[in-house]
C-alpha cells in the first residue's frame, strides 16, 4: 500500500508533466522541485482580485513563489499591507507597506528581490493581523486538498502565524493556480496540511468546503534540523519553556 508521501510524490509528478507537456509551464525553470509558474498566473491573479475577499482585506500574506508575484503587485497598488514569507522561511516575515513604497517601485517590490529592498524584516510577534492568505499550489483538488512543493513551509508558516494569534480558522486561504492544476484526485491528509477556500484560475473561482485547519505548530512533527534552520522556530520554542 502506497504511503502519504508517496501518493502526495505521485501527484506533484503528474501535474509537473502535465504543465509541461501542454507548454503552459513558464520561467523559472524547470518547473519540478518549484511551485510552477504558468501562462495565465496574471489572469488569475486579477480574477483573484475582483473577489470581495481581496477587496475588503488591509494585510495579505502572499506566499514567495513565482505564479503570485502578480497578486503581490496588486495587493500593493491597492495600498494594503502585504506579508511575504521568506523563502524557506530562513529570514522570517518581510512586511511590505506600500505607504513607504514610491509608486514607480511597486512592481520590483512585488519580486522576491525587490521585497528584501524594500520590505522590514519583523519579529513574528509584530506582524500585525493577516485578513487574506493567498499561497502557491503544486496540485490542488476541488474539495481544498492541496500539494505545494513538498517542503512544507506553507503549512508551517500558518501554523507560525496561528500560534501567534496572526491568524485563526476563520481566515480565508486562497490560491491561484492553472486550471490544469485542478485535479480529481483523493489528495491524501496529513495532520498539519492546510486547506484551502478559494481556488482561482485564469477561468474560474471554485469556493471549497470541508475546511480544516491545525491546532497550531505540532511540535511533534518538528524534526531538530527544521528547528535549526528556521530562527522563528527557536524563538517559539523557547517562549514555551
Amino acid at each position: 500500500m502506497s504511503s502519504s508521501r508517496d501518493v502526495k510524490a505521485m501527484i506533484r509528478k503528474m501535474v509537473w508533466d502535465l504543465l509541461e507537456e501542454k507548454n503552459v509551464a513558464v520561467f523559472p525553470r524547470p518547473i519540478y522541485g518549484r511551485i510552477p509558474n504558468f501562462i495565465g498566473a496574471e489572469e488569475a491573479a486579477l480574477k483573484l482580485s475582483a473577489l470581495e475577499v481581496f477587496s475588503k482585506a488591509r494585510v495579505v500574506e502572499v506566499s514567495p513563489d513565482s505564479p503570485q508575484r502578480h497578486v503581490r503587485y496588486l495587493a500593493l497598488r491597492s495600498g494594503k499591507v502585504v506579508i511575504m514569507p521568506t523563502p524557506r522561511l530562513r529570514e522570517g516575515f518581510l512586511v511590505l507597506d506600500p505607504s513607504r513604497i514610491p509608486m514607480q517601485h511597486l512592481k520590483s517590490a512585488s519580486t522576491i528581490r525587490g521585497a528584501f529592498t524594500w520590505g522590514v524584516k519583523v519579529s513574528p510577534t509584530k506582524i500585525p493581523k493577516i485578513d487574506l492568505i493567498v499561497t502557491g499550489s503544486v496540485a490542488v483538488n476541488d474539495r481544498g486538498c492541496r500539494l505545494g512543493k513538498g517542503g512544507g513551509y506553507s503549512d508551517l508558516e500558518f501554523a507560525i502565524l496561528k500560534e501567534l494569534s496572526k491568524v485563526s480558522d476563520d481566515t480565508v486561504i486562497a490560491t491561484t493556480v492553472h486550471d490544469l492544476q485542478v485535479v480529481n484526485l483523493d489528495i491524501p491528509r496529513d495532520p498539519w496540511d492546510v486547506s484551502v477556500d478559494l481556488i482561482v484560475t485564469p477561468s474560474k473561482v471554485i469556493k471549497c468546503k470541508n475546511r480544516f485547519r491545525p491546532k497550531g505548530i505540532l511540535w511533534e512533527y518538528i524534526s531538530n534540523d527544521l528547528i535549526s534552520e528556521i530562527p522563528i522556530l527557536r524563538e517559539l520554542l523557547s517562549m514555551r519553556r
